[in-house]
């Protein structure tokens, strides 16, 4: 039987020279990449079959937003490592997620942090000596006794907010708080680092400058899913997708600018202008700065897209969760009564149940539930019981992370019974 078969095909080829090439070609084309899916370094992990040779269906999943899940599902089916492409490895794992992401730890930053970023930042660099540098710099302007500084700017631009939701509610019957609270976050955040808002909750609706951040946001995961779209932009200034996301770039560029010269400003006439914002320690009653002027202004932008999203997606599910369960909204509506007149954060910080809420919303709806990829250093690692090789990247998910059956007895409903017994995340780890 296997000579006849062996014969046939013989025949087959023999009549189709130009069918027998294609096959020849094919083979040794794809013989290589065959061969890297069985025998490449994470080839020995748990994970997809197709996962040995692409990271194709994760990265159709960012770009449908639905990558936490699926990549959470993985975790149910192959257990805490997960093969997710060649070099791609997700660990949900807490003794793992601890060794990847210490402070002082050889496990760098991916290329994911630096992907379209002309001018590097704190948040963006993959150098740990510039983010050692820069922490430096900026670093003790975030401690809590600094911040303290700016409480009861905070404080009135928070009151302003939760005016404005009533005013709306009241006036229509319902009330867009994500657009609140994004109005809210962009403020206080243009307000500690220039030393001025945008007036957006004053006015109670965005300018251009809040419009195109969101635009240039809501291209991350094509961003980083096809980096090599984007490769491409500055060739195709024709397309318009290209042509208003560089129109909306500049536009954004040029507002930090002018915000960054009114900030100077303010500096050179009147000394005290430098203790109302984060950036005005750093600069020098001269006009000189530790940063150069490029340097304040990326800091300053990359705090806006970083924090504005995120703080405003967090306030709007905590709000939902807890207005959808009365027994909760009760007994912490009880808690926030016993906080005295013109209280401070040292008071709200001392009410366990809100502080549990809280917890509870950053856990189940936590506004960057997705992979954080790190490299693995040159000499491999062992991860969850796994050999991980070296230069892979391997990403830590909070998604499953705050989904580990072994800590919450029922990780989808928010505010498990031992919350309800009382247990402080501080005493529950």
């Amino acid at each position: 039987m296997a000579s006849e078969q062996r014969t046939l095909v013989f025949n087959v080829f023999s009549s189709h020279p130009v069918l027998a090439a294609v096959v020849l070609i094919l083979t040794v084309l794809l013989a290589p990449t065959s061969y890297k899916g069985f025998s490449g370094p994470t080839s020995t992990l748990p994970g997809t079959f197709i996962s040995r040779w692409t990271d194709l269906s994760v990265r159709v999943r960012t770009l449908l937003g639905t990558r936490a899940q699926y990549v959470h599902r993985l975790h149910s089916t192959y257990g805490p490592v997960v093969r997710l492409g060649p070099n791609d490895v997700d660990i949900s794992d807490v003794d793992a997620a601890r060794e990847i992401h210490r402070v002082r730890d050889p496990f760098l930053t991916s290329e994911f942090y630096g992907v379209g970023l002309r001018v590097t930042s704190l948040f963006s660099t993959r150098d740990p000596h510039f983010h050692a540098q820069r922490r430096r710099l900026i670093g003790p302007y975030f401690t809590e006794a600094s911040l303290t500084a700016f409480e009861d700017k905070v404080s009135g631009l928070v009151q302003a907010t939760v005016d404005g939701i009533v005013k709306e509610a009241r006036k229509t019957g319902c009330a867009d708080i994500l657009k609140w609270w994004t109005l809210m976050a962009m403020d206080v955040i243009a307000d500690l680092t220039f030393g001025e808002s945008f007036g957006m909750v004053e006015k109670g609706e965005k300018t251009q400058f809040a419009d195109d951040v969101g635009m240039l946001g809501s291209i991350l995961p094509l961003r980083t899913a096809f980096t090599i779209i984007f490769a491409l932009g500055p060739y195709l200034p024709f397309v318009p997708f290209f042509h208003n996301i560089a129109v909306a770039r500049e536009r954004v560029f040029t507002v930090q600018q002018k915000r960054y010269a009114r900030f100077m400003e303010l500096v050179q006439a009147d000394d005290g202008a430098k203790s109302k914002s984060i950036f005005g320690a750093l600069v020098k009653k001269s006009g000189e700065s530790e940063l150069t002027p490029m340097d304040l202004i990326v800091e300053a932008q990359s705090f806006i897209t970083a924090g504005t999203d995120t703080t405003a997606v967090t306030l709007t599910y905590l709000i939902w969760a807890v207005c959808r369960d009365e027994e909760i909204k009760l007994r912490l509506l009880r808690e926030l009564e016993s906080l005295p007149a013109g209280f401070k954060s040292s008071d709200v910080k001392a009410l366990p149940y809100l502080n549990n809420v809280i917890g509870e919303a950053l856990r189940c709806y936590g506004a960057a539930p997705g992979s954080l990829p790190r490299v693995v250093p040159p000499a491999g690692a062992t991860l969850a019981g796994h050999t991980i090789p070296g230069d892979a990247i391997v990403s830590t998910q909070s998604y499953s992370l705050h989904r580990d059956e072994s800590i919450f007895a029922d990780p989808e409903k928010y505010i498990s019974s031992f919350m309800h017994a009382g247990c402080c995340f501080a005493d529950c780890g």
